[in-house]
């Protein structure tokens, strides 16, 4: 005799799966569906405005997967990024003073001290030893979040800690360039940089080795006019800015409308400024074959 089956009633394995009960499956309510969308944060772009996920975009180098367009990258994110193995940073023991006793809005110390808890980062440069498709190079990188990427003094020596521990274990010296220029909190001190980081380089060509400088989004000022100009090959990333006094001052100079892509990276690899645009996704492999072949590495 057949039995009625009634509505999650508990049947027996032996109970042929025709007569066995299948629960429903009911869509979240508008309020648990609202949740679950924002679980994982997103990340803007700014030029499509297109949303992705902190993830993805970290997994894609932060290149926009709708338009491309490259994103900032934090220093310490992009070299464990471009680097295989990572075996020292350089640079800590360095602390910035307040020789000048500099106020603005805010004094120096109280600007550095936001900057360091906005980023993380004890100072705009950040310097790493490591491995690049099993070639030892020396890397740093400027993040721009830090005031702007500007160079004082701790930057000036954290660089040329960087040139000359590459001299010293006879490595290239990689650089990825974003800055708006000198420190001005430091006045003086902070121009001497630029003959400081100068002089460095000058020793690294007297060595023989490489120093190749990626110029990321923006670059200006002071670094514009010395290390980021000094490197034996210049690559840039796409549409990245680069100059030396910004865009609007010089319109004021001139009094005339300059129209993109000034200043722009494209527009520097016409005027020969540049010497080659990569996509992020390519700069490792351009990188390591540059210089491989500076070094006359097999």
């Amino acid at each position: 005799m057949n039995q009625e089956v009634k509505l999650g009633q508990i049947l027996s394995p032996a109970t042929p799966w025709t007569e066995r009960h299948v629960p429903g499956i009911h869509a979240p309510d508008e309020q648990t569906a609202l949740k679950a969308t924002f679980t994982e944060p997103t990340i803007e772009c700014p030029e499509c405005h297109a949303l992705v996920t902190r993830t993805a975009m970290s997994f894609n180098a932060y290149v926009c997967p709708q338009c491309d367009e490259h994103l900032r990258m934090k220093a310490r994110d992009r070299l464990n990024w471009f680097l295989d193995q990572v075996k020292i940073e350089l640079g800590q023991e360095f602390v910035a003073k307040d020789p000048l006793k500099f106020v603005d809005s805010k004094p120096y110390p109280a600007r550095m001290a936001e900057a360091q808890k906005k980023t993380g980062e004890t100072e705009a440069l950040v310097v790493m030893q490591g491995v690049l498709k099993g070639m030892p190079v020396m890397t740093c990188a400027f993040e721009f979040d830090f005031m702007g990427g500007s160079m004082g003094t701790v930057v000036g020596d954290r660089f040329v800690q960087a040139a000359e521990q590459a001299i010293k274990d006879k490595q290239p010296l990689i650089c990825f360039a974003a800055s708006g220029g000198a420190r001005m909190q430091e006045g003086m001190l902070s121009l001497m940089q630029m003959a400081r980081t100068a002089a460095a380089i000058q020793r690294m060509k007297e060595a023989g080795l490489p120093y190749v400088v990626v110029l990321t989004h923006p670059v200006y000022g002071g670094v514009t006019a010395s290390l980021a100009m000094l490197g034996d090959v210049h690559i840039a990333e796409p549409k990245a800015m680069i100059g030396f006094a910004g865009k609007r001052v010089i319109e004021q100079t001139v009094r005339e409308k300059l129209e993109e892509p000034f200043q722009r990276a494209e527009y520097l690899l016409d005027h020969g400024v540049i010497d080659q645009i990569v996509h992020r996704h390519a700069l490792r492999d351009t990188v390591y074959r540059i210089v491989a072949k500076l070094m006359n590495l097999p």
